[in-house]
């Protein structure tokens, strides 16, 4: 979404998830032939049927799912069974060599930085050059702390160090916080209700409603200037009374170790373990990172002001999605996709710095 709002054009996109997948197709007009639902090593093993398609490609973006970068793992990377996608990445830049890649990670994958530049030489040889950095868009102006690991590589000799700190000058004038982010969407009161994904009321909200959106210059910002007239994705998820009663207690910026909920607090012997268990927001700071942990509760992501998690709205809204995308699947699908992706508007920041070359 931001290459495309940075003026790249899709010509071909591949995912395995079916919900994913279906909202990519919803919010997009591609057609049948320019995109590969599945697995990406299924999509190189028949890779020659697309030829035509991947011809003078400008940029291939992406981000494999790498759990064997996570900082506990002593394994080589390439050796880790978990990294087939990671090596599956690299096989399909071998094969449709585009001028420039971009791929983003956890931030765990720098600490292996050596090997894995190693691993791009490998598969690509000496024509390419790339390098690396950590980017924080909370660096930029955006109201969340996340920061993700970012290579970007090109075979047009442009020196992509200098490229890196091109895009790190785009900041913002004035910082968002969470209140900027989510403020202007109508309030949702506690679902005491289970099972009832399907109820939608004024109330626990709808999937998509009429809205008129009060003034605001962090919708103007997300939204690129467009005004919306539909609210998608925000509703309310199930929560006990115990929880309930924990979101209405605790203060903004505290979390389950805080004497307000010491009383109810259910994990009080693991502590030490679960002192994030329960976390409020704080409307006037930067919101924590958005993971796709969401999809089983919204604990860590508790609302400032009213006794509920984050909307599925909300935590797209903080990932800098505009508000006329819309998501397909459960309700716990959002959370999954909207935790699982690069923010937005920090990857058009990128995409109109590498556009200038192209």
């Amino acid at each position: 979404m931001g290459m495309e709002q940075a003026g790249f054009t899709t010509v071909f996109a591949n995912e395995i998830n079916e919900s994913l997948f279906e909202t990519y197709l919803y919010n997009r007009n591609l057609a049948e032939n320019s995109y590969f639902k599945g697995d990406i090593r299924e999509l190189n093993k028949n890779i020659k049927n697309y030829q035509s398609i991947f011809k003078n490609i400008d940029l291939v973006c992406g981000g494999p799912p790498c759990q064997g970068f996570s900082m506990a793992n002593r394994q080589r990377i390439l050796d880790d069974p978990r990294n087939t996608l990671y090596k599956a990445f690299l096989e399909f830049l071998k094969e449709v060599r585009p001028k420039f890649f971009v791929l983003e990670n956890v931030k765990g994958m720098s600490k292996r930085i050596d090997e894995i530049l190693n691993n791009f030489k490998e598969y690509l040889s000496k024509e390419y050059s790339f390098s690396y950095s950590l980017l924080n868009v909370k660096d930029f102006g955006f109201p969340q702390n996340r920061e993700r690991f970012f290579i970007i590589g090109n075979k047009l000799n442009i020196d992509n160090n200098s490229l890196f700190e091109k895009i790190k000058l785009n900041k913002l004038k004035k910082a968002f916080v969470l209140k900027d982010a989510i403020s202007d969407l109508p309030k949702l009161y506690p679902n005491r209700i289970k099972n009832n994904t399907q109820i939608e009321n004024q109330e626990v909200g709808f999937f998509e409603i009429d809205y008129i959106y009060p003034k605001s210059e962090y919708a103007d910002f997300i939204n690129n200037g467009n005004k919306e007239k539909k609210l998608y994705n925000h509703k309310n998820r199930y929560n006990n009374d115990r929880d309930i009663e924990i979101f209405s207690l605790l203060p903004q910026g505290k979390n389950s170790l805080h004497e307000s909920i010491e009383h109810i607090m259910p994990y009080k012997s693991r502590n030490h373990i679960f002192k994030d268990k329960y976390f409020k927001l704080d409307e006037n700071d930067v919101c924590k990172t958005i993971t796709s942990h969401m999809k089983y509760d919204c604990n860590m992501y508790i609302h400032p002001t009213q006794a509920r998690g984050l909307s599925p709205r909300e935590a797209a809204r903080v990932q800098t999605f505009p508000d006329y995308y819309v998501f397909k699947g459960t309700p716990n699908n959002w959370y999954a996709q909207i935790g699982n992706a690069v923010p937005v508007k920090l990857t058009e920041i990128i995409g109109k710095e590498i556009i200038k070359y192209l």
